[in-house]
C-alpha cells in the first residue's frame, strides 16, 4: 500500500461518513447500449488493473494489507425506467437512483471497489453510473479509464481483442518504490524542509457561514 492509501484505509476505519472518499463518475449516453459488451469492457479493465481489483484488510498487528483477487466477471447492474412513461416522474427516479448509487458506501475489507450501474431511460437514452473508493481511483485515473474504457468497449462490440498497450508496473509496484525510498535519511529531509517552512505558522482562522458542528460529518 502507498501512504496515500494507508491514511485512506486509517480513515475509512474511524467510521465515520465513508461516503467521503467516494468517487463518482455520471455518464449520458445516447444510443443502443450493449450491456453484454460493456461488462466486457469492464471486465478487461478490472483484469488489466490490480488495483481495481483489490481488497484492504487487517493484516498482522493492525496493520492494513492489500489483497488483489484473480481477475473476473465484472456484472452491470441495470435499472429500467423505460416502462415509466411520465417523463418527470422517470426524470425524479432518475436522479433518485443516481444519487443512491453515487453515495453508497464501501467495505474495503470486502467488496469490489469499483461497481458500475446502467440506467435505461429509454431504448436509445442510458445514464451510465460509475462509483469507486478514492483509495483505487483518483482524478487522473479517471481519464485512463475512461479512454481505455472506450477502446474495450469498441473492441467487444466489434469481437476483436482490444489494442492497448502493455503495462509496465501496477499501482503496487509504485508502493513499494515508494516505502523503500520514503525512510532513513530521505525521510528525515523531507520532514526537515517542511518543520522549517512551517515553523512558527499561526492557524489560518476563516470566517465560515454557520457555527462548526461538534462532531465532523462531512457534509461540507
Amino acid at each position: 500500500m502507498s501512504f496515500a492509501q494507508q491514511r485512506l484505509w486509517f480513515l475509512n476505519q474511524l467510521g465515520r461518513n465513508q461516503q467521503e472518499y467516494l468517487v463518482p463518475r455520471v455518464l449520458r449516453l445516447r444510443g443502443v447500449v450493449d450491456v453484454g459488451a460493456l461488462e466486457s469492457a469492464f471486465s478487461g479493465l478490472v483484469a488489466r488493473h490490480e488495483v481495481l481489483r483489490s481488497r484492504f484488510v487487517v493484516g498482522v498487528g493492525g496493520e492494513p494489507v492489500q489483497v488483489v483477487d484473480e481477475p473476473g466477471v465484472v456484472r452491470v447492474s441495470v435499472v429500467d425506467l423505460s416502462v415509466i412513461g411520465d417523463v418527470a416522474v422517470r426524470e425524479a427516479r432518475l436522479r433518485g437512483v443516481v444519487e443512491a448509487e453515487a453515495v453508497r458506501p464501501f467495505d474495503l475489507a470486502v467488496d469490489a471497489l469499483l461497481r458500475v450501474c446502467l440506467v435505461r431511460v429509454s431504448a436509445e437514452d442510458h445514464v451510465l453510473v460509475l462509483a469507486m473508493h478514492h483509495i483505487v481511483a483518483d482524478g487522473w485515473s479517471i481519464g485512463v479509464l475512461s479512454r481505455e474504457l472506450g477502446e474495450l468497449y469498441a473492441a467487444a462490440v466489434e469481437g476483436r481483442g482490444g489494442v492497448l498497450p502493455v503495462l509496465p508496473v501496477q499501482y503496487a509496484d509504485f508502493a513499494v518504490w515508494q516505502r523503500e525510498w520514503l525512510r532513513g535519511g530521505v525521510l528525515e529531509r523531507q520532514l526537515g524542509y517542511w518543520r522549517g517552512r512551517l515553523a512558527g505558522v499561526e492557524p489560518l482562522e476563516l470566517p465560515t457561514d454557520f457555527v462548526r458542528p461538534a462532531e465532523r460529518s462531512g457534509r461540507g
